[in-house]
């Protein structure tokens, strides 16, 4: 079977994990989320790379021994130490792992504590009240699991964005390969570049002798055959992912791409828009009375509704209809349009490139500039800089830059905002920098009132630049902090304040209604990829797609500008 990288980050994150639970070496537990971690940055296939006799160790956050056991799980599929450990670890603890805000050491207190081996245990001991008197949970910790318990019994199984692009990509290839297969499309919430994806849905066109399906139940990667035929089949893929074929006749490509797009909504209004000029609008066309009048392509479907095309990230009824109507959608971001990246770190704290590995890599991009935004004193597991090692480091800058032509690194930090407001640094030394990311990195449990009034107070600073990653989330591992952003858009409108669109798969944060919200009171935003390693700054395409379902222009986005009309905007 074909192994994607999605697939060896994910045994390096569930290793990590399990030996995380049982109390191994930090040391080791780090180095496999390192490891994970790099992997996800590769711009090319694993697979590829051992195939091709690469020495993966060369690559930052891989050693000779993750580089040993990459190799084992692309040529055997699986990892012998993952095995080992998921026979030490019982299961109904590692099922534990799938709940928000459970981390491995605390299921491993809860285990070792209470007993706990299950999420009905779970529920029964928050219920009865015996997390709270645990060391490191308390009251509120009590009660967001027992509301996390709830949401993980209701949710279905969704996969990150980040997760399912080699996946979808991998199947594309090998569709558009076979003989007599034409057009080939990854539709679904894939298309429309949703935060996280249930399903695939893939639609093509192909003569008939082409067997696609047979083909493509036959795939490598298929565990599992839910159904088979000549038009449609369905499959299940090793990582989990289902993933549904169609193919359909030319004459309807365009209706069914649009169908299966969705969003569900956005059907459901354009339908009703075609029900009100008399046509019929369904995945096989647009009908008038049994006439098909449009269908080959989704612009001629709009055009028969008397609208626009519409982008796939705009299709959720978000006043899309209407602004097609009207003459007035947006003229999405794209990913060219951007001229820099404004949060990267560096081996300084918990990055693994140095200034000039970071600025070589942006300069690849096409980038004018790039903000150096290491992390500041508080955050101390990070070796955050206090104010000597900060304005050292504003000295090497300007040694790089003084050598380095066609790029320019922005001095900044990333600084704490501290839980009365106040920011990590003094502001002698943050006055010395070009701009400041300000982000929440602790007190994640504060109540509405005082977690806004937190942020605000912060922006107050005039060395606030812009606000980090805004709700603190983690996909699929921590929930938002409770804050009020309306009232922090709002802030930021009138002190000058930037919001940052953090680009990494597992935050996608600003989301893109709050990025709606922004752009329509004329609040400025960021995106950037908060880079650890120089392959991350790859990962801004995930920031843009965010920023596209929020509707946001070139004119929107702060690093869309020059770096002369940059600093501009910087001074408050």
């Amino acid at each position: 079977m074909p192994i994607h990288n999605s697939d060896v980050e994910r045994m390096f994150n569930e290793l990590a994990d399990l030996l995380d639970i049982e109390g191994a070496n930090p040391f080791r537990v780090r180095a496999y989320r390192n490891g994970a971690r790099a992997i996800s940055g590769l711009t090319r296939s694993v697979s590829d790379l051992v195939q091709e006799g690469e020495d993966l160790s060369r690559y930052q956050g891989i050693g000779k021994d993750l580089a040993q056991k990459i190799k084992e799980a692309v040529e055997t599929g699986r990892l012998q130490s993952l095995d080992e450990a998921k026979e030490r670890v019982d299961p109904a603890l590692r099922t534990l792992m799938n709940i928000q805000g459970l981390g491995p050491k605390r299921i491993k207190a809860l285990h070792e504590k209470l007993g706990i081996t299950s999420a009905e245990g779970l529920r029964k001991a928050a219920q009865e009240g015996r997390i709270k008197s645990l060391s490191g949970f308390g009251a509120k910790t009590e009660q967001s699991i027992l509301e996390e318990l709830e949401r993980f019994q209701g949710e279905e199984k969704r996969f990150s964005l980040a997760e399912v692009e080699d996946v979808a990509a991998s199947l594309e290839s090998f569709l558009e390969g076979i003989q007599g297969v034409d057009q080939v499309t990854v539709a679904g919430s894939y298309r429309r570049r949703k935060e996280t994806v249930g399903d695939l849905d893939i639609l093509v066109t192909a003569e008939k002798d082409s067997r696609a399906t047979d083909h493509f139940v036959n795939h490598e990667d298929v565990v599992d055959v839910l159904s088979h035929g000549e038009t449609r089949s369905s499959v299940v893929l090793r990582s989990g992912i289902q993933v549904d074929l169609r193919v359909v006749p030319e004459e309807s490509y365009g209706a069914a791409l649009h169908y299966f797009t969705g969003s569900k909504a956005h059907n459901i209004a354009v339908r009703k828009l075609g029900l009100d000029k008399g046509y019929k609008v369904n995945e096989y066309g647009v009908f008038e009375g049994d006439r098909q009048v449009a269908g080959r392509t989704e612009t001629e479907v709009y055009a028969a509704m008397g609208l626009a095309y519409m982008e796939p990230e705009l299709r959720e009824d978000r006043g899309e209809i209407q602004a097609a109507l009207e003459g007035a959608l947006p003229e999405l971001l794209r990913e060219e349009d951007l001229r820099g990246d404004l949060h990267a770190h560096t081996e300084a704290t918990d990055g693994k490139g140095s200034l000039a590995d970071m600025a070589e890599a942006a300069l690849e991009l096409g980038y004018e500039y790039l903000g150096i935004t290491d992390h500041t004193q508080h955050l101390t597991m990070t070796g955050g800089l206090d104010p000597d090692r900060l304005a050292r480091q504003v000295e090497a800058i300007d040694e790089v830059n003084e050598r380095m032509e066609g790029i320019t690194l922005l001095k900044g930090t990333e600084v704490d905002i501290l839980e009365d407001g106040s920011l990590d640094l003094p502001d002698w030394i943050l006055e010395r920098l070009d701009f400041c990311v300000c982000s929440v990195h602790s007190k994640f449990r504060l109540s509405r009132d005082k977690q806004t009034e937190r942020v605000v107070r912060a922006m107050d600073n005039p060395n606030f630049t812009i606000f980090g990653h805004p709700s603190g989330r983690l996909l699929g591992s921590r929930s938002a902090y409770d804050i009020d952003m309306d009232r922090i858009l709002k802030a930021a409108l009138e002190r000058g304040c930037l919001i940052e669109i953090n680009s990494q798969p597992d935050r996608l944060d600003l989301t893109d209604t709050s990025c709606k919200a922004a752009k329509d009171m004329g609040v400025r935003m960021a995106i950037s990829t908060d880079a650890h390693r120089t392959a991350d700054l790859r990962l801004i395409r995930f920031g843009v797609s965010v920023a596209r379902r929020g509707w946001l222009e070139p004119q929107d986005v702060v690093n869309t500008r020059s770096l002369s009309e940059l600093r501009e905007l910087f001074k408050r």
